[in-house]
């Protein structure tokens, strides 16, 4: 039995990504948001605590590495994009830790500024199994450390007129926000007024309390559990409703929703909705899905690839997040993503001889 003409199309739809993904064209994208460092402290988990009904966790490793807009900067470099990230963080020892690693990578740390006496955010995840039986970890706690004083105006303004200037020849501009005070309105109005007169598309991955700063943004990020939340919000009855009155009221372009094991939805104003399903059976995590689909977009939109491809890209991005064995060493690349892709195709030849 052959493919059917929308499988086959699909079939060369996958084969066209993979050879964009092979291609050594370079991008520059302009990055800005809250830098942080993630920890990670594995064990095992076999006794309650005497004095409460707590786990005792018995640590066995653990693992320091950057995330939020630091994460994504990396996942643009291993993609082959230039990233050209800005961001606060303190003249602490996670500060310099964060600027340290992504220098070693070769990820440019000029537009991070370190500002005196400020406290560094780090999330620390603690992650544990029953030492006797065969399981995955489970997330016991996490634990934030995170300063509460806004970004001093001064570093803040600086930043922003930096971040401007660095817009001239870009491929599309991240705004990576997780309310640690680096994503301001002033700042965001400024940021956006300028990447609309250069017509450089803007993705955004906003805290659902700073949607107000995202009028007209091309391409907004949301996991599955933000639109649901939206949607009781303005009083829809579906997610796809939510999408629509949300596109209208901020006069977005395109909604991206990752849904997990449900794969990628973008709902779009003036294009119909595409949805890409997930493919795996197994799904180990999800911790860095927004990054990497964030990542995923900036290549398709560096490459001027439509809707359908950037969800297909997207969630292909997604699926090597839910599948990693370990989310403290794992950083997106173009390999993982031909290899994903590579499987797809694959799939589709074989269901159909």
């Amino acid at each position: 039995m052959g493919m059917t003409d929308e499988e086959a199309m699909l079939h060369d739809v996958l084969s066209d990504l993979k050879g964009h993904l092979r291609s050594d064209d370079d991008a520059k994208i302009v990055l800005i948001g809250d830098v942080m460092m993630d920890c990670y402290i594995h064990g095992y988990a076999n006794n309650l605590n005497s004095r409460a009904p707590v786990p005792v966790l018995r640590e066995t490793s653990r693992e320091e590495d950057v995330g939020a807009a630091a994460h994504v900067a990396r996942g643009l470099k291993s993609m082959g994009m230039t990233s050209h990230l800005f961001g606060v963080v303190g003249d602490d020892a996670a500060g310099l830790s964060i600027i340290e690693s992504l220098e070693a990578e070769g990820v440019s740390t000029n537009g991070i500024a370190i500002i005196e006496d400020r406290i560094t955010t780090v999330k620390t995840r603690m992650l544990a199994s029953r030492e006797s039986l065969i399981q995955e970890e489970q997330l016991l706690l996490r634990w934030d450390i995170e300063e509460d004083a806004p970004v001093p105006l001064e570093a803040s303004e600086a930043l922003y007129e930096q971040a401007v200037t660095d817009l001239e020849g870009a491929s599309a501009l991240i705004v990576s926000d997780y309310g640690q005070g680096v994503v301001t309105d002033q700042g965001s109005e400024i940021l956006f007024s300028k990447a609309k007169e250069l017509g450089l598309p803007v993705i955004a991955d906003p805290k659902l309390t700073g949607l107000h700063r995202t009028e007209g943004v091309d391409w907004i990020l949301f996991q599955h559990q933000g639109l649901e939340l939206m949607r009781r919000r303005v009083g829809a009855s579906t997610g796809a409703d939510a999408a629509e009155k949300l596109i209208h009221q901020y006069n977005w372009n395109h909604v991206v929703v990752l849904s997990g094991e449900a794969g990628v939805t973008i709902y779009s104003k003036d294009h119909d909705t595409v949805h890409a399903p997930c493919g795996l059976v197994d799904l180990r995590q999800m911790i860095g899905l927004i990054d990497a689909a964030a990542v995923a977009i900036a290549f398709s939109l560096s490459r001027n690839l439509d809707v359908q491809s950037t969800a297909l890209l997207a969630n292909a991005a997604c699926e090597c997040i839910l599948a990693a064995e370990r989310t403290d060493s794992f950083v997106l690349s173009r390999e993982d993503l031909i290899h994903r892709i590579g499987e797809q195709v694959w799939n589709l030849q074989v269901s159909k001889r």
